[in-house]
């Protein structure tokens, strides 16, 4: 299992959420409001000058078989060439648990 993790600006949200809707055995996500800048934002202004930009994470637990194509899809709907249009994380899950059932591994998320 793999855990993704994405950060976009806000007004790409409904083109990645569409795209997202489009890959067969994707079971969910969450979405979070963010704040934050990176380096490339510090090295163009003075230190007082670097506020955070708002952005949206999104969290996604999915079955490795189909990682590459969720980044793949994630990629394309939030680019707009701009600097700031975010980064993809992408890192191994050892274990989920569905609460409500019990279901381990692949079969929990």
């Amino acid at each position: 299992m793999k855990e993704i993790k994405a950060y976009i600006q806000k007004h790409k949200l409904d083109d990645v959420i569409r795209a997202l809707h489009r890959i067969e055995g994707l079971t969910g996500m969450s979405v979070t409001n963010s704040y934050g800048y990176g380096i490339g934002w510090a090295r163009t202004r003075a230190p007082e000058q670097v506020g955070f930009q708002k952005g949206v994470k999104l969290e996604i637990m999915c079955r490795d078989s189909i990682a590459d194509e969720v980044i793949a899809a994630i990629a394309k709907a939030a680019h707009t060439g701009l600097k700031g249009d975010g980064k993809i994380y992408m890192s191994a899950i050892e274990q989920a648990v569905r609460i409500s059932s019990g279901a381990r591994g692949e079969e929990a998320v």
